[in-house]
């Protein structure tokens, strides 16, 4: 899991490095920062499609995932310090700006990276657990609850 993981990380920081050197040769017009945006997120979508056979697009930025779906950061959306979620899903942003959102019960392996949120607005007293790479428990949730943490470390997920 920790190679994978790392493969993950290193995809990812390859993507975002291409889309930085997009966004550096491209005009410096709004509609070409857009247009280089798009494309960045598009190959982030490509990539996550080709690393996990069965998912499937479901927006241009967006995809299935085990557990729910997984939506694409556009280069400078990260930040926002509280995550909208709908009711009865557990929802993360990790420090690439992706954002998370699980809606089924189970457990999954996790793929986010860096500091960022989270917003547990599951049913009430409903426990999202977060594990380490040895599947192990590193801590928990209980809804609702939101805040922030570092995903890095968590490897695995039960929302509920």
């Amino acid at each position: 899991m920790k190679l994978i993981k790392r493969l993950a990380m290193t995809g990812a920081a390859a993507v975002l490095a291409a889309g930085h050197l997009l966004a550096g040769t491209a005009a410096a017009t709004p509609a070409a920062d857009e247009a280089a945006g798009t494309d960045t997120v598009q190959r982030k979508v490509a990539a996550y499609l080709a690393s996990h056979p069965g998912e499937r697009r479901i927006a241009a930025d967006k995809a299935t995932m085990p557990g729910g779906s997984v939506t694409f950061a556009t280069p400078g959306s990260a930040g926002t310090a509280a995550i909208s979620c709908d009711y009865g899903h557990l929802c993360i942003q990790d420090g690439n700006g992706n954002r998370y959102d699980y809606y089924y019960c189970g457990y999954y392996d996790f793929y986010g990276v860096g500091d960022g949120y989270f917003n547990n607005n599951q049913t009430s007293g409903t426990v999202a657990r977060f594990y380490n790479s040895d599947g192990s428990l590193r801590w928990t949730s209980r809804a609702p609850q939101s805040g922030t943490a570092s995903w890095t470390p968590v490897y695995h997920i039960r929302p509920c």
